[in-house]
Protein backbone atom coordinates (compact mmCIF):
# COMPACT_ATOMS: atom_id res chain seq x y z
CA UNK A 1 0.00 0.00 0.00
CA UNK A 2 2.80 2.37 0.71
CA UNK A 3 4.68 1.58 -2.18
CA UNK A 4 2.02 2.57 -4.33
CA UNK A 5 2.08 5.56 -2.63
CA UNK A 6 5.34 6.26 -3.13
CA UNK A 7 4.96 5.66 -6.72
CA UNK A 8 2.05 7.82 -7.32
CA UNK A 9 4.21 10.80 -5.64
CA UNK A 10 7.25 9.90 -7.55
CA UNK A 11 5.48 10.12 -10.98
CA UNK A 12 5.10 13.42 -11.35
CA UNK A 13 8.83 14.49 -10.02
CA UNK A 14 10.16 11.50 -13.03
CA UNK A 15 8.29 13.05 -15.58
CA UNK A 16 8.72 16.50 -14.58
CA UNK A 17 12.53 15.97 -14.97
CA UNK A 18 11.88 13.83 -17.75
CA UNK A 19 10.24 16.98 -19.12
CA UNK A 20 13.28 19.47 -17.83
CA UNK A 21 15.98 17.70 -19.34
CA UNK A 22 13.77 17.16 -22.88
CA UNK A 23 12.93 21.36 -22.33
CA UNK A 24 16.76 22.19 -21.83
CA UNK A 25 18.07 20.28 -25.31
CA UNK A 26 15.11 21.70 -26.78
CA UNK A 27 16.05 25.37 -25.72
CA UNK A 28 19.01 24.99 -27.71
CA UNK A 29 17.73 25.78 -31.56
CA UNK A 30 20.39 23.96 -33.57
CA UNK A 31 22.09 22.45 -30.77
CA UNK A 32 24.28 19.39 -31.74
CA UNK A 33 22.25 17.19 -28.72
CA UNK A 34 24.00 13.55 -27.71
CA UNK A 35 21.19 11.67 -27.86
CA UNK A 36 19.76 12.93 -31.35
CA UNK A 37 23.82 11.93 -32.75
CA UNK A 38 23.70 8.80 -31.32
CA UNK A 39 19.82 8.00 -32.76
CA UNK A 40 20.84 9.54 -36.00
CA UNK A 41 24.36 7.69 -36.32
CA UNK A 42 22.53 4.39 -35.52
CA UNK A 43 19.87 5.15 -38.37
CA UNK A 44 22.19 6.26 -40.70
CA UNK A 45 25.13 3.58 -40.30
CA UNK A 46 22.16 1.01 -40.31
CA UNK A 47 21.03 2.13 -43.44
CA UNK A 48 24.77 1.98 -44.84
CA UNK A 49 25.52 -1.59 -43.59
CA UNK A 50 22.07 -2.84 -45.04
CA UNK A 51 22.82 -1.57 -48.41
CA UNK A 52 26.05 -2.77 -48.82
CA UNK A 53 24.73 -6.65 -47.67
CA UNK A 54 25.63 -6.50 -44.18
CA UNK A 55 22.18 -7.82 -42.93
CA UNK A 56 22.39 -6.06 -39.20
CA UNK A 57 20.06 -7.94 -36.48
CA UNK A 58 20.75 -4.71 -34.29
CA UNK A 59 23.14 -2.05 -33.58
CA UNK A 60 23.55 0.66 -30.65
CA UNK A 61 25.07 4.06 -30.61
CA UNK A 62 26.62 6.35 -28.09
CA UNK A 63 27.74 9.74 -28.18
CA UNK A 64 29.22 12.38 -25.66
CA UNK A 65 30.86 15.51 -25.61
CA UNK A 66 33.49 14.88 -22.76
CA UNK A 67 33.12 17.02 -20.15
CA UNK A 68 30.52 19.29 -22.03
CA UNK A 69 27.53 17.63 -21.06
CA UNK A 70 25.11 15.73 -23.81
CA UNK A 71 24.38 19.29 -25.87
CA UNK A 72 27.09 21.25 -27.48
CA UNK A 73 25.74 24.89 -28.68
CA UNK A 74 24.90 25.37 -32.18
CA UNK A 75 27.51 28.35 -31.43
CA UNK A 76 30.30 25.87 -30.89
CA UNK A 77 32.10 23.56 -33.59
CA UNK A 78 31.02 20.87 -31.74
CA UNK A 79 31.98 17.64 -31.62
CA UNK A 80 30.64 14.26 -30.70
CA UNK A 81 32.04 11.05 -30.16
CA UNK A 82 30.53 8.34 -31.22
CA UNK A 83 30.72 4.93 -30.48
CA UNK A 84 28.17 1.67 -32.25
CA UNK A 85 27.91 -1.82 -31.13
CA UNK A 86 26.24 -4.16 -32.99
CA UNK A 87 25.66 -7.88 -34.50
CA UNK A 88 24.73 -9.09 -37.89
CA UNK A 89 22.02 -11.73 -38.50
CA UNK A 90 24.93 -14.37 -39.39
CA UNK A 91 26.24 -13.47 -35.98
CA UNK A 92 29.49 -11.04 -37.06
CA UNK A 93 30.69 -8.20 -34.26
CA UNK A 94 29.70 -4.84 -35.36
CA UNK A 95 31.87 -1.54 -34.05
CA UNK A 96 31.34 1.93 -35.36
CA UNK A 97 33.64 5.08 -34.10
CA UNK A 98 34.47 8.20 -35.11
CA UNK A 99 33.38 12.17 -34.54
CA UNK A 100 30.22 13.67 -35.87
CA UNK A 101 29.93 17.70 -36.39
CA UNK A 102 26.73 17.71 -38.15
CA UNK A 103 23.61 15.68 -37.60
CA UNK A 104 20.01 16.10 -39.14
CA UNK A 105 17.44 14.07 -37.08
CA UNK A 106 17.15 10.80 -38.18
CA UNK A 107 18.22 11.87 -41.56
CA UNK A 108 22.34 12.50 -42.00
CA UNK A 109 25.47 12.55 -40.11
CA UNK A 110 28.62 14.55 -41.04
CA UNK A 111 31.94 13.82 -39.72
CA UNK A 112 34.34 10.68 -39.80
CA UNK A 113 33.01 7.84 -39.16
CA UNK A 114 34.55 3.95 -39.33
CA UNK A 115 32.31 0.67 -39.56
CA UNK A 116 34.23 -2.91 -39.07
CA UNK A 117 32.29 -5.51 -39.58
CA UNK A 118 34.12 -9.35 -37.70
CA UNK A 119 37.23 -7.00 -37.13
CA UNK A 120 37.71 -5.58 -40.90
CA UNK A 121 37.17 -2.48 -41.51
CA UNK A 122 33.72 -2.49 -43.67
CA UNK A 123 33.63 1.60 -44.77
CA UNK A 124 34.85 4.96 -43.54
CA UNK A 125 33.38 8.22 -44.22
CA UNK A 126 32.91 11.80 -44.03
CA UNK A 127 29.18 11.38 -43.71
CA UNK A 128 26.28 9.68 -44.48
CA UNK A 129 22.47 10.47 -45.02
CA UNK A 130 21.25 13.18 -47.01
CA UNK A 131 21.64 16.61 -45.07
CA UNK A 132 18.91 18.32 -47.41
CA UNK A 133 15.95 15.69 -46.49
CA UNK A 134 12.94 17.14 -44.29
CA UNK A 135 12.78 13.48 -42.61
CA UNK A 136 14.51 10.14 -42.31
CA UNK A 137 14.03 7.19 -44.84
CA UNK A 138 12.43 3.98 -42.88
CA UNK A 139 15.67 2.22 -41.85
CA UNK A 140 14.57 -1.45 -41.36
CA UNK A 141 12.24 -2.42 -44.68
CA UNK A 142 11.05 -5.96 -44.33
CA UNK A 143 12.52 -7.97 -46.93
CA UNK A 144 10.61 -10.33 -49.16
CA UNK A 145 12.10 -13.27 -47.46
CA UNK A 146 11.42 -12.28 -43.79
CA UNK A 147 8.29 -11.89 -41.91
CA UNK A 148 6.70 -8.31 -42.21
CA UNK A 149 4.81 -7.03 -38.69
CA UNK A 150 2.29 -9.02 -37.08
CA UNK A 151 -1.25 -7.44 -35.42
CA UNK A 152 -2.91 -9.77 -32.41
CA UNK A 153 -6.78 -8.65 -31.93
CA UNK A 154 -8.18 -10.14 -28.49
CA UNK A 155 -12.03 -10.43 -28.21
CA UNK A 156 -13.41 -10.98 -24.75
CA UNK A 157 -16.35 -13.49 -25.06
CA UNK A 158 -19.24 -13.09 -22.50
CA UNK A 159 -21.64 -16.24 -22.25
CA UNK A 160 -23.60 -15.48 -19.41
CA UNK A 161 -26.35 -18.56 -20.11
CA UNK A 162 -22.45 -21.02 -18.42
CA UNK A 163 -22.35 -20.57 -15.02
CA UNK A 164 -18.44 -21.81 -15.49
CA UNK A 165 -17.65 -19.09 -18.35
CA UNK A 166 -18.09 -15.67 -16.48
CA UNK A 167 -16.11 -13.01 -16.26
CA UNK A 168 -12.83 -13.26 -14.38
CA UNK A 169 -12.41 -10.62 -11.27
CA UNK A 170 -9.90 -8.04 -12.12
CA UNK A 171 -10.28 -8.32 -16.19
Amino acid sequence: MWEMRRIRRMAPVVLGAAVAVGGAVACEPGGLGSATVAYTTDQTVTRELQRQKAEVRWLTCTASYGDKGTTAPASENAVASVHCEGRTDDGKDITVDGKVTKVVDGACVRGNLTAKVDGKEWFRVKGLGNCDATSAPPANRPSPDRPGPTVTVTRTIWCPDDPHCGPVEGK
